[in-house]
């Protein structure tokens, strides 16, 4: 029985020391590409704040831009794009995402509002149809490193039918990465563009943040435009929805390296506290298997000595009887 139970022990140590070993493999391969990660974003932030400058600027001195700029008066269809990635072992990152969209979703239903889905990452089409949720598009294989030829892809599904005036608002759920330690969940507007209130509240819809560009500002008498300001404004939407669905990727990518490597580091833990109590119950197996081996040894030793004594004290008694007959 003892001797089974080892084996069975052994067995278990074995396998979890191979699951540590990939847990650790993924855990360094997670903070490298986080680093990476950060790198890429840190490289793609001047652009994305450039463009919002320069469509803030045009949009001041449009004069039919009020459809491209600020809250829309009405907020009919809504077009939501959720980011997350295609591989799970990252912890709560993908289900703190799908979740927030969906709580959204299903606040904004009940008001009277449609909303339009569209998902980057195979999670989030998984999440959606075990929810019976439609999805207008859905986008795989992008979150790992994404590419501004990606962005634009994600972009194109969203600008269009904002431009068509199919959808009123174009919504981000996603994980902005502040730091190593810090990731939130937010909700963003992307289209139209946010309005100076909207930027220094920092937040839309009261969960999200704004997209942080200036307030847009006069500039009559300063710059000239060439085409109008509104034609410039239908060329320069598409490149800013580009430019921010292409931070959010990276902030996403960043975010999901980071998750994986935390949970990562926390599975290897407990592979090692696991080993350590596998371990312990495999000493005192032995222990008791040794154990219970003495005693058998001890107990038929005795019973020989027991046996021999009295085989001993017979022949004695055999031996004082002869002497007594003759």
């Amino acid at each position: 029985m003892a001797g089974g139970q080892e084996r069975e022990l052994r067995r278990r140590i074995r396998s979890v020391s191979a699951t540590k070993k990939i847990t650790r493999a993924m855990e360094l391969i997670a903070a490298s590409q986080m680093v990476r990660a950060q790198g890429r974003i840190a490289g793609a932030r001047p652009y994305v704040e450039g463009i919002g400058r320069v469509l803030a600027v045009t949009a001041a001195d449009a004069a039919g831009a009020s459809r491209f700029l600020g809250e829309p008066g009405e907020v009919r269809r809504v077009a939501v794009l959720a980011i997350v990635s295609d591989r799970g072992l990252a912890g709560g990152y993908n289900s703190s995402v799908l979740r927030a969209t969906l709580r959204h979703v299903v606040a904004g239903e009940g008001a009277g509002t449609s909303y339009q889905l569209v998902t980057v990452g195979r999670k989030a089409q998984s999440f959606f149809r075990f929810n019976e949720r439609p999805v207008a598009r859905s986008f795989l294989k992008m979150t790992d490193r994404p590419t501004f030829e990606d962005a634009r892809q994600v972009a194109a599904a969203l600008v269009g039918p904002f431009l068509a005036g199919e959808v009123d608002l174009v919504e981000l759920v996603s994980t902005r990465f502040v730091s190593a330690g810090v990731q939130r969940v937010e909700r963003r507007q992307v289209l139209p563009f946010p309005s100076a209130a909207a930027a220094a509240g920092g937040a839309t819809g009261g969960d999200g943040a704004g997209a942080g560009e200036p307030a847009p500002e006069s500039t009559a008498g300063r710059y000239e435009f060439e085409p109008d300001p509104e034609e410039l404004l239908r060329l320069l939407v598409p490149q800013y929805a580009e430019a921010v669905v292409y931070q959010a990727l990276l902030e996403a990518s960043a975010s999901e390296h980071t998750a994986r490597q935390r949970a990562m580091s926390a599975a290897t833990e407990n592979a090692d506290d696991l080993i350590t109590t596998y371990r312990r119950a495999m000493n005192r197996a032995r222990q008791e298997a040794i154990t219970t081996e003495i005693m058998e040894i001890v107990g038929g030793a005795e019973a020989l000595r027991q046996a021999g004594g009295e085989e001993h004290g017979t022949e004695m008694l055999a031996i004082g009887d002869e002497e007594r007959s003759a």
